[in-house]
């Protein structure tokens, strides 16, 4: 099998630099690598130009039109019959592509999707976002803890589909909103079959700053509105678990002057659930620090992927 590796950029010249090592170092050794920079003003020309003796790697230079449609810019010049998607932030493990190869033949898939994780090296602050982004806790298991590979919706940070979809179906309809779960919806829609392959996983470092993540967090609501233009099943119950909590915390004074009994109760769920994540991170990585980190951004994801999702669904309202 020959793998077509597809990565849009704009501006990442270093996570580039650290992505392609890691791509160098893989077993399995029958893949190419397209490099789309997407109208970037920082660009990791150089830094491509440097690894031609490393790695088959074509570097491309388009406008900036958005990262769905970079990819399907890539996927015209590849020349492989099955094609892999990663975000420039990601490290990809070194047998990557021998677990992927072993998982599409073994299983028959068409298309793939696999989760994130952090590696050791990660700052506390990149590990808390791992947490709030992947534990059960807080996503309730749908970004790669689902006990169903097949109900998997695929990220673009991490996936792949076979060039026999991409003849069938298209590429991403959208530029950034979302566009990955788009197709992965659309993938499924059409027969092709789509799973989750839980040892293909790559080491997301994500976004670098607390606000930075909170606006990924409100964006991703919001883009989980836009796919239901597409799809209006999109929105599942799960999806609004985000909103509740939201307006669980804004209860809170609300029943504290209706019912103060009640008021404790929800004090005790809070804290419980509160108690469960320091636990949980703490056990997982071993320190304080993140585990606090961790609470932290779990509010902040929740609350700022249930704003998104509110506004988005207002304006859908207003717009009729």
């Amino acid at each position: 099998m020959q793998f077509s590796i597809i990565i849009p950029v704009y501006n990442r010249p270093q996570e580039v630099s650290e992505l392609l090592q890691s791509l160098k170092e893989q077993t399995y050794k029958r893949f190419e690598v397209l490099i789309v920079e997407d109208g970037s003003s920082d660009t990791c020309r150089e830094i491509c130009e440097q690894m031609v003796d490393q790695l088959n790697i074509s570097y491309f230079f388009i406008e900036n039109v958005g990262q769905g449609f970079a990819r399907n810019f890539g996927i015209d010049q590849a020349k492989g019959d099955y094609f892999v998607f990663f975000d420039s932030d990601c490290i990809i493990p070194f047998n990557y592509l021998d677990l992927l190869s072993a998982a599409i033949l073994e299983r028959n898939l068409d298309a793939h999707g696999g989760p994130d994780a952090a590696e050791t090296g990660f700052s506390d602050a990149q590990k808390a976002m791992d947490f709030a982004m992947t534990s059960f806790l807080t996503t309730g298991g749908i970004r790669g803890k689902l006990k169903d590979p097949s109900k998997f919706q695929a990220r673009g940070f991490n996936m792949g589909f076979s060039k026999r979809v991409y003849q069938k179906i298209g590429g991403f309809v959208d530029p950034n909103q979302a566009e990955d779960i788009e197709i992965s919806i659309r993938i499924k829609k059409a027969g092709f079959k789509l799973e989750l392959v839980r040892e293909a996983f790559v080491y997301h470092k994500r976004k670098n700053t607390f606000w930075s993540f909170i606006r990924q967090g409100y964006s991703f609501g919001r883009n989980r509105v836009n796919v239901s233009r597409f799809h209006p099943e999109a929105i599942k119950p799960v999806h609004l678990l985000p909103l509740g909590f939201g307006m669980f915390l804004l209860s809170l004074p609300v029943v504290l002057l209706i019912d103060v009994r009640v008021f404790q109760l929800q004090l005790l769920l809070l804290g419980l659930w509160s108690l469960a994540i320091l636990v949980s991170s703490g056990l997982k990585f071993k320190s304080p620090k993140t585990a606090v980190l961790s609470l932290i951004f779990s509010f902040g994801q929740l609350l700022a992927y249930g704003t998104g999702l509110a506004s988005e669904l207002m304006r859908k309202w207003v717009r009729g």
